[in-house]
């Protein structure tokens, strides 16, 4: 741990020099079950606990980080998804292939070459942060104006990550493709991707996409 900082007086936010640690010290901290810890958020560099401080000062929730972060932290098995992706329905890949200097198949190979891990979950429920891209996929800017809506199951990328919209919502990542899975149902608390998983993107084409629109994640995978 690098830093430990308070997030007004309901939770903690420590600090890791890696991604690995943090998320390894965030599988210790679960594992914990500490008293009065309420949830465990990992997010990149960070790791934040949030706590009820009827039943857990700010001063023994930071003791309590500290020694977990100093003890040896457990090795992880990350769960891994393969995510079919349909380049042919990504608006922008012409923008990111002018930005690269690539052309639209060797964005496809790149994109589909690499085991992206889940680093947060954010911006809306499910959306999962994705790195991260190779070198040559790496730098495109986002959109100089966002689209109003993008529509779920988008494959975006900008700057060194890729990520799925799970929900319509707007947005200003570039656009390179569209999966046909279902990634998020709010109503029945389904949220099949987790920080830490594995994803690595599968091309289809279209028809394979509509043989497997608004199938789950989990019912391809475990078919």
């Amino acid at each position: 741990m690098t830093r430990l900082c308070p997030l007004g007086d309901r939770a903690l936010l420590a600090y890791f020099a890696d991604e690995d640690s943090a998320a390894r010290f965030a599988a210790a901290a679960r594992a914990a079950h500490e008293p009065g810890w309420l949830d465990v958020v990992p997010a990149y560099l960070s790791v934040a606990i949030h706590f009820d401080p009827e039943r857990a000062t700010i001063d023994a929730v930071a003791e309590r980080m500290r020694s977990l972060a100093a003890a040896p932290l457990p090795a992880i098995e990350p769960r891994r998804h393969v995510i079919p992706c349909c380049y042919e329905m990504g608006p922008d890949l012409p923008r990111v292939a002018e930005f690269t200097g690539l052309t639209p198949d060797e964005i496809v190979r790149l994109h589909t070459s690499v085991d992206f891990t889940v680093y947060a979950i954010g911006f809306c429920p499910g959306f999962p942060y994705l790195g991260y891209l190779p070198a040559e996929l790496s730098g495109v800017p986002r959109l100089e104006s966002p689209r109003l809506r993008v529509e779920p199951g988008s494959v975006g990328l900008t700057c060194r990550q890729t990520g799925i919209y799970p929900l319509p919502r707007p947005g200003g990542w570039n656009l390179i493709g569209r999966t046909p899975l279902l990634l998020v149902d709010v109503a029945e608390n389904f949220f099949p991707l987790k920080v830490g998983d594995r994803v690595r993107f599968e091309c289809v084409g279209e028809a394979t996409f509509r043989q497997l629109t608004k199938k789950r994640v989990t019912d391809v995978q475990n078919a």
